[in-house]
């Protein structure tokens, strides 16, 4: 997930900071450097017309940022790539060709500390998802339906699909709030249209909202100071970073508004924000992301039981329809609160004259001096691209160039155009071409980041290529790489000495935040799975699982509360080791490439009573609900399936029909991704809640209804019973000595 502004050093002006003693004025000229806690976060000055609690959006901003079932393998969140201080240090698999091919080492690739500086065309960007086209929502499944390919062109190990990457390296989210326009290229725009990032530049992006009739009239708002929002709305689609190529955050919601928040992960109980919806023990929140909706946001954006449909032709509740705008606003009013103001640095302009050592104290000097950084990485916010700089100097300089964009000389300006691209409507990404101005130094630019927390953000600019800061420091002491005509001209040789270079990293480590490296309040977290690469056998070649996808390995990072844990590896040491195991999600297919059954790596046990275990309660063998049975599993989708049994001691498959047993006690036959027959023949399987093992005869035709036949000779209570609205199934209850001892059912009409 591919955005925000990289912590890390980078493509901007010359890497420092502009650097103040304690409010005096910088020997550059640039604004005063002043401690972050004089900055105010920035705020849409309009918001309370769509949320009304703050607290509570910034409670489900959190949940759905780090909730992995958002991705369209249930298994890629936000946060996948904005999880080491707001930004990716993963090794593995995280090269792109960015539109070449590769050079020294191709996909799912393990890059080491010799591999860099990277000088040629490849980017370390972040690992996505695989390559598939969305067919539809299995509601109550965290993995939607999707045609997998077969190949890949790039992303590929022996001809099997492996993750695709992202063609930038991943900005940090912490501190991004700060930020005027967010991604490296500044697509994602201040002004939020409450669908996707281009705010005004899409002049067809509309809400749902309630009128005073009742009625739901699409209207098109702009809320300004909300790039953070614009910018959230971006990577849930995109079919590299998170998505199954065709989705919608509408689709998302689908999903979303049907399972338990954070429902793969463990939160806990001490978490700053979502502590107090947690049950200990257990995985995901006690609330559903239906209230937690209703709890954050005005009730005229999803009070409604009317559908809005799209011009595609795609029908949603008015919740649905909205998602994108809640998604948007609530994940802004999360990321406003990672702000890292209490690093060694800020300390010391507070007044704390000890928080420094000498080599960073001489380090400010270099950066005001010699490094001449004020000139970028200037104010509070350490960039010239922050709010505050925008509204002393405006959008651009002099129409030349946008303000707080650079190209410094990393890669030629051909290999990446930055800023000098275009938006999905054709119009150039710089505010200076858009309004008519020259914009002789826009090609190849990019936007300035905040330094804070940089020590622990590597690898740094905007491709990634330098893994050190004593790289980063000869970077521009030389006056970077390449000589673009574009280039800015504040980027020359400086001829630092050693000494100088040694105070510079020493005062750039001192801008790292021990909350940040910790991650405690209110940088804690809930559990998440990371992918780490392929698992590869030892020819190299990659493993598969039953259906023929590559075998993900997964690194654990366990939840953290209030007070934090232990820091992170530093790249490239994050991912090594034996990987961790998830619990096992089925890939959700609606038929072709190469979909297959459930991926068995689990750690869930086949359990007596399932209807006893949490999030399980379907699980009931035969209940009766007014009208209508409850038939279990019957219905159920495969995620549900594994969530409450594990994986299944062998499954077949023949098309979209596949048959799952768990020993001799129980057997599932499924279609289409859900349970559409099941029996059960064990002692095990006890009716604790209905009917089941050992349940007399009298009790068995009650729960069916009057319309049930008992034979007997057969030893046999049949009934066609109703199963739900449109649903009819059609149950056999085989009897020993007047009390069952198997249960078949099985869906004989579905409207």
């Amino acid at each position: 997930m591919q955005r925000r502004v990289r912590v890390a050093l980078l493509v901007v002006g010359v890497l420092c900071l502009v650097v103040l003693v304690a409010g005096n004025a910088s020997a550059g000229g640039g604004q005063n450097f002043l401690p972050l806690k004089a900055a105010n976060a920035p705020k849409p000055p309009d918001v309370q017309r769509f949320i009304r609690d703050e607290l509570a959006a910034q409670k489900l901003g959190k949940a759905l940022f780090w909730d992995m079932q958002a991705g369209s393998d249930g298994r890629t969140a936000c946060a996948s790539c904005h999880y080491n201080a707001g930004a990716d240090n993963r090794s593995r698999n995280q090269l792109n060709p960015r539109g070449g091919s590769f050079t020294a080492k191709g996909p799912n690739a393990q890059l080491e500390l010799s591999d860099f500086p990277i000088t040629g065309p490849n980017v370390v960007g972040s690992q996505g998802v695989m390559p598939s086209r969305f067919q539809g929502i299995a509601n109550g499944d965290v993995t939607d339906l999707q045609d997998f390919a077969a190949t890949d062109t790039d992303f590929h190990v022996g001809g099997i699909p492996v993750r695709r990457t992202t063609g930038r390296n991943t900005p940090s989210a912490i501190n991004a709030v700060f930020n005027f326009r967010q991604f490296w290229d500044g697509r994602a725009q201040n002004d939020f249209n409450g669908v996707n990032p281009f705010g005004a530049r899409d002049p067809d992006a509309r809400v749902g909202q309630v009128d005073a009739s009742g009625r739901i009239s699409k209207v098109a708002v702009s809320l300004s100071g909300a790039s953070l929002a614009s910018q959230a709305t971006g990577p849930p689609g995109n079919p590299v970073e998170m998505s199954a190529d065709g989705r919608n955050l509408s689709d998302i919601g689908r999903k979303l508004l049907s399972l338990r928040p954070l429902g793969e992960q463990h939160v806990s109980p001490s978490d700053s924000l979502l502590g107090g919806m947690v049950t200990e023990g257990t995985r995901g929140l006690d609330v559903s992301y239906d209230q937690l909706i209703e709890q954050a946001f005005q009730p005229e954006w999803w009070n409604s039981t009317s559908q809005v449909k799209t011009a595609a032709g795609r029908s949603y509740s008015l919740m649905q329809f909205n998602f994108p705008l809640f998604w948007g606003l609530a994940i802004q009013a999360y990321e406003s609160t990672l702000v890292s103001d209490q690093t060694p640095v800020d300390r010391f302009l507070s007044g704390e004259a000890g928080a420094l050592s000498d080599s960073a104290k001489a380090g400010m000097g270099v950066f005001s001096g010699a490094g001449g950084c004020e000139s970028c990485h200037s104010g509070a916010a350490l960039s010239d691209a922050s709010v505050a700089s925008v509204s002393v100097g405006g959008a651009t300089d002099a129409g030349a160039r946008d303000t707080g964009f650079h190209n410094i000389g990393v890669r030629p300006t051909a290999s990446d155009p930055g800023q000098g691209g275009t938006d999905p409507f054709g119009k150039p990404l710089s505010v200076s071409l858009l309004g008519g101005g020259s914009g002789t130094g826009v090609p190849g630019t990019f936007k300035t980041p905040d330094l804070r927390n940089v020590a622990l953000t590597a690898p740094y600019f905007h491709n990634g290529g330098q893994l050190t800061l004593r790289q980063v420091v000869d970077f521009y002491s030389r006056g970077g790489d390449v000589p673009n005509a574009e280039q800015d001209p504040r980027i020359r040789n400086l001829g630092l000495s050693d000494v100088q270079k040694d105070d510079l990293v020493a005062f750039l480590e001192s801008l790292t935040d021990p909350r940040v490296r910790d991650q405690s309040a209110p940088f804690d977290h809930p559990e998440l799975f990371v992918p780490v690469g392929a698992q590869t056998r030892a020819d190299g070649l990659a493993v598969t699982d039953g259906g023929g996808h590559v075998a993900d390995c997964y690194k654990a990072l366990p939840a953290t509360g209030r007070a934090g844990g232990a820091a992170l590896p530093a790249f490239p040491a994050f991912g090594g080791g034996p990987c961790d195991s998830p619990r096992a999600v089925a890939r959700a297919s609606a038929g072709g490439g190469r979909a297959g059954g459930p991926s068995v790596v689990t750690d869930v046990q086949t359990h007596v009573n399932p209807a006893s275990r949490p999030g399980c309660s379907r699980a009931q063998w035969l209940t009766r609900l007014g009208r209508h049975a409850r038939i279990g599993f019957v219905g159920m989708t495969r995620t549900q399936v594994l969530r409450c049994l594990g994986a299944p001691t062998s499954a077949a498959k023949s098309g979209s029909r596949q048959r799952w047993r768990y020993g001799r006690a129980l057997v599932l036959r499924l279609r289409d991704g859900a349970v559409t027959a099941v029996t059960v023949r064990s002692r095990k399987f006890a009716g604790a809640h209905g009917v089941g093992y050992g349940t007399p005869v009298a009790r068995i035709r009650k729960a069916l209804g009057q319309r049930t036949a008992y034979s007997a000779r057969a030893r046999l209570v049949r009934a066609v019973v109703s199963a739900g609205v449109g649903r009819r199934a059609d149950v056999r209850v085989h009897v020993r000595r007047g009390r069952a001892v198997r249960i078949d059912a099985r869906l004989i009409a579905h409207r």
